[in-house]
């Protein structure tokens, strides 16, 4: 039988971004009223597809597309508002700005830099300091990632004290709102898809919960050796923690239904409340829109389906197509 398709996405700036398994879509809504939406075609290499049946590997890969894929999201959906304020200021013939190229490259590493040094080293420079009074190696690594699991849930506080974030965080509500329905062979409305929760059980927010819990019981048995040798089985011990994870997430995904997975993933769905907020309909239509878009690209529906006014599309770089595709 076919491998069933596990649609996702993740919140941008005044939109979601959807991806299928061949298929992506941004949708943002556009200072103007109008939901501007981008897709495209997901062209994986070679060595992706053959390393995606294979347990564990596949994670390493899966998990720096979709990082790559998000900050393009990102990005596009930042530069749909760029466009309208260069629109807003008479000058026609100028380009938004935009991140793109090295620079996108170099941000996505800039990023994987600052998480592993915040979640990674900083609780390992804390212990450091707390370890002459620390006989046991075990209870040392233990509480090295309690102090891990403290600062991802300050972080995402503080990220929620921030307004515009908490924007970010209603669209993520309306992302998984919009799955939930999806999944539940619910239409694909504001009425239907507003009564729908608001945690997921492939939601991201999960992802990093169940990675910073396998690093402890991980870095526990390591031993306690010299500073730096703990620094570099840190970083070392990354991509493994996270291939682990992933499959975990893959894993309970499928089985969602089992009263023993729903215990094991309740603390999970517990902590995607301080990353979801409940999003209102204007919200919930950008959402509904991006996973649409996939759909129809996918031919799991056909485009009179969907058809609805008020939709532009865009190229990837946020700019309106002169010759707009026909509205969704």
């Amino acid at each position: 039988m076919p491998e069933k398709t596990y649609y996702g996405g993740q919140a941008v700036m005044e939109g979601v971004m959807m991806r299928g398994r061949t298929t992506m879509a941004v949708a943002a809504r556009a200072p103007s009223g109008d939901i501007a939406v981008y897709h495209e075609e997901l062209r994986g290499s070679n060595f992706a597809k053959r390393v995606r049946p294979l347990p564990f590997i596949r994670g390493v890969f899966m998990l720096w597309d979709t990082m790559v894929l998000g900050m393009r999201a990102l990005v596009l959906s930042a530069n749909v508002g760029l466009s309208e304020e260069v629109d807003d200021s008479g000058s026609e013939n100028e380009e938004p700005q935009t991140l793109a190229g090295i620079a996108l490259w170099g941000t996505v590493a800039v990023s994987i830099a600052f998480s592993i040094g915040l979640f990674f080293i900083l609780p390992l420079v804390v212990i450091s300091f707390l370890d002459r009074y620390i006989s046991s190696s075990i209870v040392s690594n233990v509480i090295e990632g309690l102090i891990r699991l403290s600062l991802l849930i300050g972080y995402m506080l503080l990220l929620r004290s921030i307004k515009d974030v908490r924007r970010v965080f209603m669209y993520h509500g309306a992302e998984h709102k919009t799955i939930n329905a999806y999944e539940a062979g619910d239409p694909l409305d504001v009425e239907h898809v507003r009564r729908h929760s608001l945690q997921h059980t492939r939601c991201g927010t999960g992802f990093l919960l169940v990675v910073v819990l396998i690093s402890i019981v991980i870095f526990a048995f390591l031993g306690r050796p010299d500073f730096l040798l703990r620094v570099a089985s840190r970083i070392v011990f990354v991509p493994v923690i996270a291939a682990i994870a992933y499959e975990f997430i893959k894993w309970s995904a499928a089985h969602d239904t089992n009263r023993f997975v729903r215990i094991l993933i309740a603390p999970s769905l517990a902590l995607q409340r301080l990353t979801t907020s409940e999003p209102d309909a204007l919200m919930l239509e950008v959402a509904i829109v991006s996973l649409k878009r996939v759909l129809v690209a996918e031919e799991a529906w056909s485009m009179s389906e969907i058809e609805q006014p008020g939709i532009v599309a865009i190229d990837e770089m946020g700019r309106e197509l002169p010759v707009p595709e026909p509205a969704l």
